[in-house]
């Protein structure tokens, strides 16, 4: 009879052995994580379709406007009437009559908060005289005070050649990020990856923006600079803990850089989430709505692309890892 327990005692610590490794026991997260580890390459597809769906969207709004993005007075030129008062008004019809009164002209009205009070109108317009705007604008908002507005006008050539001294600087981000990146690991695979997945972060966001139908300013440009180089960050963390580990497993690595990346992007979601909602200056709100998008692709980017392209790369080095 003791024998007979002592199987069935043993039968039993097999069964309970099997169950713990059967994949449908496991929890949610311990089966997304066998997941990313395991099929990798296929995760890739979800940044690749990202950047067609971008590429796309980008595409469209060339074809309908002449710009591959949207660009506000200050990039793309024209004139800013500025107009100090809390008179309500209807933004939606004031520019649809300017547009309409002008056809090929690109307009638009904003309203200037604080403290969440009305305090001005801002209207930004391109191809049109200054003189019928404002013959336009006192339609419908009644005559105005010269000491009450002001007018701002940015030559068209002023402002494209602005941008493109902003697109220069893009590009010379990209190349002293690259150089710094491959003196320090000594890889081209490495630093390819990371240029390949900032450049991904900065493009998708681009195409999300355009989406949404915001109009790239001066501060916005900048805010792709500051991307450039949370890109770059999170990069070289990845990279320094697979790159440079002097013990234990590239799943290991992985996830100890993860849960440092992680945290690091919550805090700035997080923090640039709200100064979105709280500020109402609309320049800023532009910077901190593109920290946030981008700060989000950066995930994606780096998290799945990045980790994919050097897993792939250490296997050919090194041969399959554990």
């Amino acid at each position: 009879m003791s024998k007979r327990k002592k199987k069935f005692k043993r039968s039993k610590v097999k069964i309970k052995k099997e169950i713990k490794v059967k994949p449908e026991n496991l929890s949610f997260l311990e089966n997304a994580k066998s997941y990313y580890i395991k099929e990798y390459k296929k995760l890739l597809l979800i940044p690749i379709v990202l950047f067609i769906i971008s590429a796309i969207i980008l595409s469209v709004n060339y074809s309908m406007t002449g710009d591959i993005i949207n660009r506000d007075v200050s990039l793309k030129g024209g004139i800013t009437i500025t107009i100090n008062s809390d008179v309500q008004i209807e933004t939606e019809i004031l520019q649809t009559y300017i547009e309409e009164s002008s056809p090929g002209s690109s307009v638009n009205v904003r309203v200037s908060q604080s403290y969440g009070k009305q305090t001005g109108i801002i209207i930004e317009a391109s191809d049109i005289e200054d003189d019928l705007l404002i013959s336009l604008v006192e339609d419908k908002i009644g005559k105005l005070n010269k000491d009450h507005y002001s007018v701002e006008t940015m030559g068209s050539s002023l402002g494209s050649s602005f941008f493109k001294e902003m697109f220069v600087t893009l590009l010379f981000a990209f190349i002293a990020m690259g150089i710094v990146f491959f003196y320090y690991f000594r890889s081209l695979t490495a630093t390819m990856a990371a240029l390949i997945s900032a450049f991904f972060d900065i493009f998708i966001t681009l195409g999300i923006i355009t989406l949404l139908g915001v109009k790239l300013t001066s501060g916005g440009i900048a805010s792709f600079l500051m991307l450039i180089s949370y890109s770059i960050d999170t990069s070289i963390l990845l990279s320094t803990k697979l790159l440079k580990k002097t013990h234990g497993t590239t799943e290991e690595a992985i996830f100890g850089a993860m849960k440092t990346g992680l945290t690091m992007s919550a805090a700035g979601i997080a923090a640039t989430g709200i100064s979105f909602l709280l500020t109402n200056n609309e320049a800023l709100r532009q910077i901190m709505l593109i920290l946030v998008i981008g700060l989000v692709i950066d995930l994606i980017t780096t998290w799945i692309e990045n980790v994919a392209l050097l897993r792939i790369y250490l296997e050919k080095k090194n041969g399959k890892t554990n």
